[in-house]
């Protein structure tokens, strides 16, 4: 099977059920127990999907065997990491997800190309995310695909780790 990356609304019904299953896999880790319905619609209520699209973002949907099996989107920021004393237009790497069935088959490395791609479109020369210490699986593929950590540039309760890479 191959993996087949494309450029999505992110609520079309696809986008949205992967955009469901990222958010109940995130807090069912953050709470340590499964999501529920209403923490995961927490989740997706003003959740700024609806900026994911030109001309502020972009949404990709990846879809493993012809089935939908991963997303993530880009998102031009106002501020971002300084590396080596430049700060480029960056854009933001966000709800990046691969469902559990498709793990392991290079859909991740996939996915981060083609939002690297989109965010290139965008004029964006850096992207740049935050993520939390318990997404391990995550951060050690943003960092197997050039990804640096770097200082923190935004704050949150979710925000743990940050990272940046050069386009």
């Amino acid at each position: 099977m191959s993996w087949i990356m494309a450029a999505e609304q992110p609520d079309t019904p696809d986008a949205s059920l992967l955009r469901r299953d990222y958010y109940d896999e995130v807090a069912s880790r953050w709470y340590g127990r499964p999501a529920t319905v209403e923490e995961i619609a927490q989740g997706l209520t003003d959740d700024g999907a609806d900026q994911l699209r030109s001309p502020t973002g972009g949404f990709v949907v990846g879809r493993y065997g012809g089935r939908p099996a991963a997303c993530g989107g880009v998102l031009l920021c106002a501020e971002a990491p300084v590396i080596d004393g430049t700060a480029p237009a960056t854009a933001e790497l966000t709800r990046v997800y691969v469902r559990p069935f498709a793990r392991g088959t290079g859909g991740g490395a996939a996915l981060l190309s083609a939002l690297e791609d989109a965010a290139r479109r965008l004029g964006a020369r850096r992207l740049a995310l935050d993520t939390r210490h318990d997404l391990v699986e995550a951060r050690g593929l943003y960092a197997k695909h050039g990804y640096r950590e770097v200082e923190p540039y935004s704050e949150g309760p979710y925000s743990e780790r940050w990272f940046a890479k050069e386009l």
